[in-house]
């Protein structure tokens, strides 16, 4: 079957001398891995160039149900970044995200939902000249909502400390040492309940941040089976501390 879909390009490897398999996150099917035939050969029309992660592209390919490789028969950039690939704090924000998402989705099939927040996100990244220091903090919290994982946000005073493994707020700090301080409580309440579009919104001190992601992050290993620990958000911490 030949579908044309938008995509959000994700992971690429070389294969054989001229081709690439590219892992892309497509509107019409999910995650796919698509084989581009020919592409680093110096003669190509299309370059190698044009599959770095987070890509907004279109896609035509041939889906077959007998292999998880589709031959791609037609590629484009659907909309070029503007400020991303010159602005250090968006390259790096954007290379966290790009692992984040290789490394958490897993679903080979239609979700408009979770391809929508991804598309809108990356070009609200791009477009965005607002405070961007808890954009992907707020990204990977809005994220989970989309994974199925998402926080009970039933933050009180009477429970101030979210339980990581138990996805909830609770009065007391657990045995376990997966859990949220309670002088965090609130402030990950309010992160867990902003949507990417307010993320400007939020002034978290360096600490916090740092503190809230690594928490985050735990998170997704303790709720995503096979998830494995993120290594691009130590440059984010970084860049933007």
């Amino acid at each position: 079957m030949l579908v044309t879909t938008k995509g959000i390009v994700l992971h690429s490897l070389k294969y054989s001398e001229t081709s690439i398999i590219v892992r892309i996150y497509a509107e019409a099917c999910g995650l796919q891995s698509y084989l581009f035939k020919g592409i680093r050969n110096p003669k190509s029309k299309t370059k190698a160039g044009l599959f770095q992660p987070l890509t907004l592209l279109e896609v035509t390919a041939y889906l077959s149900e007998k292999t998880s490789l589709h031959m791609a028969k037609e590629v484009r950039l659907f909309q070029p970044y503007m400020s991303i690939h010159s602005d250090i704090r968006k390259s790096s924000i954007a290379l966290f995200m790009n692992e984040l998402l290789y490394k958490s989705i897993r679903e080979e099939e239609k979700n408009q939902e979770l391809f929508d927040f991804l598309w809108k996100s990356c070009l609200l990244l791009d477009s965005t000249g607002n405070n961007l220091n808890c954009f992907a903090l707020v990204f990977t919290a809005e994220l989970t909502h989309y994974l199925g994982i998402q926080p009970q946000p039933e933050f009180s005073e009477k429970k101030p400390v979210f339980n990581l493994k138990e996805s909830q707020f609770e009065p007391i700090i657990p045995d376990k040492d997966a859990y949220i301080l309670p002088e965090h409580g609130k402030l990950f309440h309010s992160l867990i309940t902003t949507p990417i579009e307010n993320q400007a919104a939020l002034h978290f001190k360096p600490a916090v941040r740092r503190s809230l992601l690594d928490s985050l992050l735990l998170y997704y290993q303790i709720h995503i089976p096979g998830f494995k620990p993120m290594n691009s958000h130590h440059i984010l911490h970084s860049v933007l501390s």
